[in-house]
């Protein structure tokens, strides 16, 4: 092993499944030797998934993946975060969720979260950007319903929206804060469900100088300073933006995400929705 100290222990986590969720959440309250976690890093997604998909609890599979999977596993093990923020330092105690770069350009489906109906039915604030879905190598995507590109987009919109929710419940009662990062574009296997004509856009655009690619090193920074940087706190409404310092790309609060997509307003929507979801309430 290159880093034989430190001890870890493997959980197995369906994120894609409510079932596979509450049996991780199980699992880890078994380990009675486990009393306390200080930081929760909500990383795993799923991308670009050629056709519509719902999943067994009658989700669109990305959004019940990105964002629901891990809405509902940080929601069942809370009390073990609440046990680690005692008596510690506000901010010490985390939930990190990794987003990307489509708050910057995407809100959220409030009207079609499965993408039932056609883009151009919907309201204008919750139509694609359809020139990004273009060069992503979707033809006509204003006649469709699903778009791969767009699944990720909400449920990654939702990983934000996850973290302004969890501040205002957790930050103020127990010092746990919540932040969202873009680590930046890496080479992973996260496209690997994508069409062979969305690959060859990904490739045409990485040929352009689209997009830079980062090293797993430094993909991993950002969250790692979400994680751990002491000066960190809740975020605040600055310069007229809300919930600035929610976001971060490049290790730096970035002011280039939508106000739809870090509003007070929308975090509380979307709770409320997955809570309807899972037939379930969370308060501590």
């Amino acid at each position: 092993m290159k880093f034989p100290g430190p001890a870890y222990r493997a959980l197995k986590l369906d994120l894609g499944t409510q079932k596979g969720v509450r049996a991780a959440a199980a699992e880890l309250f078994s380990w009675t030797d486990v009393l306390a976690i200080d930081i929760v890093v909500n990383n795993a997604a799923i991308m670009n998934i050629p056709e519509r998909t719902i999943n067994e609890d009658g989700l669109e599979i990305q959004f019940a993946t990105n964002h629901m999977g891990h809405f509902l596993f940080t929601s069942l093990i809370m009390p073990k975060l609440i046990q680690a923020a005692k008596g510690k330092p506000k901010g010490s105690t985390r939930v990190i969720n990794v987003t990307s770069l489509s708050p910057t350009s995407a809100g959220m489906r409030w009207s079609d979260i499965n993408f039932e109906k056609v883009n151009t039915t919907l309201p204008k604030d919750e139509q694609p950007v359809y020139e990004i879905h273009k060069r992503w190598g979707i033809k006509d995507p204003e006649s469709k319903s699903y778009l791969p590109l767009e699944g990720y987009n909400q449920s990654k919109v939702a990983n934000v929206l996850f973290s302004v929710g969890l501040n205002e419940r957790l930050y103020d009662k127990y010092g746990i804060l919540s932040l969202s990062v873009h680590p930046g574009i890496i080479f992973t296997e996260l496209s690997r469900y994508a069409a062979p004509e969305t690959m060859a856009a990904i490739q045409d655009m990485l040929k352009a100088g689209a997009f830079t690619p980062k090293s797993l090193g430094a993909g991993s920074s950002t969250t790692l300073v979400a994680a751990t940087d002491p000066g960190l706190a809740k975020p605040e409404t600055r310069d007229g933006k809300e919930n600035y310092g929610v976001y971060l790309i490049d290790c730096q609060f970035s002011d280039l995400i939508l106000p739809r997509a870090c509003s007070t307003e929308g975090a509380e929507m979307l709770w409320k929705l997955s809570e309807q979801l899972l037939k379930e309430d969370f308060a501590w």
